[in-house]
């Protein structure tokens, strides 16, 4: 499958769907790649501070680490080039237009967009609508 890096094709076939459950991003201090790989994090980033996770929020509660907001997570289904411009710019101003912070993580396939879980349909609906304008 080849991947879309046209953004008018990438605006149309979009098609965001809501991931089931809430997600959060916490930080690991002194910790390295590869090290809590039994939290099964949805990713994962070194930084200089530590090891930022995204992982299920229950995860998170259980092995007691702390974070600061919960979210949901929203696919842009269209199998999107890593060198395509503007989809991330225009999602994100899309809802930020609305107020919603947009966390996007980009990976080899698709893009996901995390959002407050308060605001995660209305963000949904506003992609929807991004994506079929008619």
């Amino acid at each position: 499958m080849t991947a879309e890096s046209d953004l008018g094709a990438l605006l149309a076939r979009m098609q965001p769907r809501l991931i089931e459950g809430e997600y959060v991003f916490c930080s690991v201090p002194h910790r390295q790649y590869g090290e809590l790989a039994e939290l099964t994090p949805l990713a994962s980033y070194q930084e200089v501070e530590g090891l930022s996770l995204l992982l299920l929020k229950q995860q998170a509660d259980t092995a007691s680490l702390s974070y600061d907001s919960v979210f949901r997570g929203i696919t842009l289904s269209v199998h999107s080039s890593l060198d395509a411009v503007g989809l991330t710019a225009v999602v994100a101003t899309r809802l930020a237009d609305h107020g919603i912070p947009a966390n996007v993580v980009a990976a080899c396939f698709h893009d996901h967009v995390f959002v407050p879980t308060r605001q995660a349909e209305l963000a949904l609906q506003l992609l929807l609508e991004l994506s079929d304008p008619s």
